[in-house]
């Protein structure tokens, strides 16, 4: 039986395929950065649908308003600023739409807390998940220089 890792997208915006065939020169090393390379796709794609979805902007500027750093002390800052009434407050506005029921809110409320979480914490310049790894093949996104 070939032993295969595969995931294809055909959704509007998203046509993807990746795979990897695992064989015994396939190395551990192979399969975390391919498990990467999935994992930065899927992580912007649920991004762009959340925006889709909720006015990310309305919470990008009360999040813009945070003060961060990399020290123990500013990092401290920015997470405490996550349970703000100002953060709450914002993620609570744009989660209430009229055409969801109470848990499909609160589940959108939970991506938002999660959205927020990771932008605070990269913006403290501590790496959150795997996207910041230089896995070689990896397409990237040139930064914007402001």
């Amino acid at each position: 039986m070939e032993k295969i890792i595969q995931f294809v997208a055909n959704y509007e915006d998203w046509q993807a395929i990746k795979k990897l065939k695992v064989e015994e020169k396939t190395t551990p090393k192979m399969v975390m950065e391919f498990l990467t390379s999935l994992g930065v796709s899927l992580d912007n794609k649920i991004e762009a649908n959340l925006r889709k979805t909720v006015d990310l902007d309305k919470l990008d500027a009360v999040l813009g308003e945070i003060s961060y750093g990399k020290t123990e002390e500013e990092i401290a800052t920015a997470l405490k600023a996550l349970n703000s009434r100002a953060v709450t407050s914002v993620i609570k506005e744009i989660t209430e739409l009229e055409e969801l029921q109470k848990n499909e809110r609160k589940e959108l409320n939970q991506f938002c807390k999660v959205y927020a979480a990771r932008k605070a914490l990269k913006n403290c310049e501590l790496n959150v998940d795997y996207s910041s790894v230089n896995v070689p093949g990896m397409k990237r996104k040139k930064e914007k220089k402001v």
